[in-house]
């Protein structure tokens, strides 16, 4: 748990909770911007995992014995505290999965493949990370339904009457980001929700950026489902979330059979558990869980809000930055965004500028960032992007200028 309090924010502090932040690249200071490609570990979950390993190791719903037991009591606390961090009305709502991408694949694969058929629509954006694009493509050539794609605006404003103009009778799911992994775009996911659920339309919200960066309430949303992964909210990877209302998750049929998924077993008949448990076939990431509920107290006791409000500066200090280094052109000014800048500059490939910055201690991530379709869309091939996190500061945020400058002139 940090030290400092709940009501105050001192990213100085923050820094200090994350070993990592303290070591060199280069012999130059790390800044490590690349967060929403995976956040770095404070100690506290670093601690968690190992001491889960450590002394607390047993496989767990199967054992007779004290660790098992532990073990058990530990990953079933955690759904308490995802739940808590959702304002989800039930644990049993929450089901772990591996990762977003996961998460996103089994309603695909079991929801919607038992619910969806031939000429039903699924609404998506051109935000989407290819993990909310390619398992309904499969669904697609499975199923033969029918995928429609929601426009972005030249600035990545979301537009919400084109996104409404698309929905019809035979929209049948809605899946969209919360937050766009490239453009920073927050989606207004309260309204997609209800105007979607008024035409009759399941929502899942991709919120591997969303849950980061900003308070979230499921309730409040409105939504049928709600995904994130545990490793970009300063956990653990192999552990990601799939909240569901309890509606939707009793009339989804299992995914993968084996243990633990079921109440009895015999050569004639399975009977498969109630949801959760039936979601999640042999042995779990439960380390991994633990660690998660570490991430979870960590950024609670912080204060979503206070790291929203920390962020939303950092966010606000980069695009200055940016656009006042000629040549440089962000990608992505929507009003509403979140703590992620993407950019290309001018005559210069953004792998080239990635290899100059990290020569500096400088992480950020190059490429297309699993969003091919959005590239297309905005005529670029790829772009540099700077993600930040609760730990960042805005004198990163000038070094990252300063380096960009750099790159201009080497590669002059």
């Amino acid at each position: 748990m940090p030290a400092h309090g709940r009501n105050t924010y001192d990213p100085a502090a923050v820094r200090g909770d994350f070993p990592i932040l303290s070591r060199t690249i280069y012999n130059k200071p790390l800044r490590f911007l690349d967060n929403g490609a995976s956040a770095q570990k404070p100690q506290s979950v670093l601690d968690a995992v190992q001491n889960s390993y450590a002394r607390e190791y047993a496989n767990v719903h199967r054992g007779a014995h004290y660790l098992s037991g532990a073990a058990t009591e530990a990953y079933e606390g955690v759904r308490e505290k995802v739940a808590g961090l959702l304002n989800a009305p039930a644990p049993e709502t929450v089901v772990f999965t591996k990762n977003v991408t996961e998460a996103i694949n089994l309603v695909a694969c079991s929801w919607a493949d038992a619910h969806l058929s031939a000429g039903d629509e699924i609404v998506i954006t051109q935000m989407e990370h290819h993990a909310n694009i390619v398992p309904w493509q499969l669904l697609r050539d499975r199923k033969g339904i029918v995928l429609r794609v929601a426009p972005v605006e030249d600035d990545g404003q979301f537009d919400l009457e084109k996104f409404a103009a698309l929905l019809t009778d035979r929209t049948k799911l809605v899946s969209v980001t919360h937050v766009s992994n490239v453009l920073g775009t927050v989606v207004p996911v309260a309204e997609v929700t209800r105007l979607a659920q008024a035409a009759g339309a399941c929502v899942l919200i991709d919120g591997a950026q969303g849950v980061v960066h900003q308070p979230v309430d499921v309730q409040a949303i409105g939504c049928d489902f709600y995904a994130f992964t545990g490793h970009k909210l300063y956990g653990p990877t192999g552990i990601g979330v799939l909240y569901g209302t309890a509606e939707r998750l009793a009339e989804t049929p299992p995914w993968q059979g084996g243990g633990d998924m079921i109440e009895s077993v015999s050569f004639e008949k399975t009977v498969y558990a109630d949801p959760p448990l039936r979601f999640e076939a042999g042995t779990p990431p439960f380390v991994q869980a633990i660690g998660l509920g570490a991430a979870i107290d960590y950024v609670q006791a912080l204060g979503m809000e206070a790291i929203g409000a920390h962020e939303h500066l950092l966010c606000s200090h980069a695009m200055a930055a940016l656009r006042a280094v000629p040549g440089v052109r962000p990608i992505g000014e929507a009003p509403d965004k979140a703590a992620i800048v993407s950019f290309v500059v001018d005559g210069l490939h953004s792998m080239d500028v990635g290899a100059i910055l990290d020569r500096q201690g400088i992480a950020v991530r190059v490429g297309h960032h699993c969003a091919q379709p959005l590239m297309a869309r905005m005529g670029i091939e790829s772009t540099v992007r700077a993600s930040m996190a609760l730990y960042n500061t805005t004198d990163e945020i000038d070094a990252l200028a300063a380096g960009i400058r750099h790159a201009q002139k080497l590669l002059a």
